[in-house]
């Protein structure tokens, strides 16, 4: 029994653990430069952007969909909060409004394709983000877009505590109201019946098609929300720029599901593979190495986190 509960502890630790091995070897290596509170605090403020599609992607995924929209979603309402803000001089507290609920709409669009004509989430939110992108590519004639107010870059980017940018702790909170919400309220629970067996959730009075088509509103509106602080982050819009989130944001979900409850997504977990994603690229850039490096390391992560979280979930089901 003590053995069961040392091999449970170190499944939920065990990614911290290598994390901070990690930040231990490059500090050795590169004292100078990795560890700096200037170094960690680019760390930190650099990908709350990344944090938030992970938090998007981790909703559908516990109800066993897939979206493959949210990076697109994240490019589309960039785009569209640039023209307004710069272009159209619409006032931020119209613009915010509008960008999420372009996000909720994308949400309905995905689920409804995917619940009522009952076509695999994958190809549809496939689909669906490919679309999009091409709207990007039109409304801002296939170019970056600047001149962003600086009053929401003031928010995003610019105000710091702890010479961290604030966009940092607004992913915190954000995962901090998803864990709630994934453990206790009576959503969180139909989220997680629903994935792990929809004719079993149907039974027990889950409301299934509801659960599923909400996970992919949620999964929009913070694709959304990703979006508009892009646009802070840089003060502008690249018709691209959400496309390089997609593959970390995944890694980052199933390494997640691999601690602090292995065998669930779950925010901390994807909080904290995030980071110590974020830490391996930033260490390998302070060792040298080319950008190809970072490739490399997100596509190995997702793979091997597909794989330990299936072998968690396997060895968790045959313990029931």
């Amino acid at each position: 029994m003590r053995h069961s509960s040392l091999t449970y502890q170190f499944e939920r630790f065990g990614l911290v653990v290598v994390w901070l091995a990690f930040i231990a070897l490059f500090g050795v290596l590169r004292p100078d430069t990795f560890l700096t509170w200037s170094n960690f605090s680019t760390i930190f403020g650099s990908e709350a952007v990344l944090v938030i599609v992970t938090l998007g992607i981790i909703i559908p995924l516990t109800a066993g969909d897939f979206d493959l929209s949210i990076a697109q979603t994240l490019t589309l309402v960039s785009m569209a909060t640039a023209l307004l803000d710069a272009r159209l001089d619409v006032p931020l507290w119209l613009v915010l409004p509008i960008g999420l609920g372009i996000g909720a709409l994308v949400g309905v669009v995905n689920g409804a394709i995917t619940i009522y004509f009952r076509v695999h989430s994958l190809i549809v939110t496939l689909g669906v983000g490919t679309f999009l992108h091409g709207i990007t590519l039109y409304i801002g004639n296939s170019q970056t877009v600047s001149g962003v107010s600086p009053i929401l870059m003031e928010w995003v980017i610019i105000q710091r505590y702890f010479g961290i940018p604030v966009a940092f702790y607004y992913a915190i909170g954000l995962a901090a109201v998803i864990w709630y919400m994934m453990s206790y309220t009576a959503f969180g629970q139909q989220l997680l019946f629903t994935g792990r067996g929809r004719e079993v959730g149907r039974l027990t009075g889950v409301g299934v098609g509801r659960v599923r088509l909400t996970a992919f509103v949620i999964s929009g509106v913070l694709g959304a929300l990703a979006g508009i602080l892009y646009t802070g982050t840089t003060g502008s819009a690249n018709p691209n720029s959400g496309t390089y989130l997609l593959l970390p944001a995944f890694a980052a979900a199933f390494l997640g599901a691999t601690c602090i409850k292995p065998g669930r997504f779950n925010p901390w977990g994807s909080v904290i593979a995030v980071y110590f994603l974020v830490t391996g690229i930033n260490g390998l850039s302070v060792l040298g190495f080319r950008t190809f490096v970072q490739d490399l390391f997100y596509g190995g992560a997702l793979v091997l986190a597909v794989m330990v979280s299936q072998l968690v979930s396997g060895r968790q089901e045959r313990a029931l």
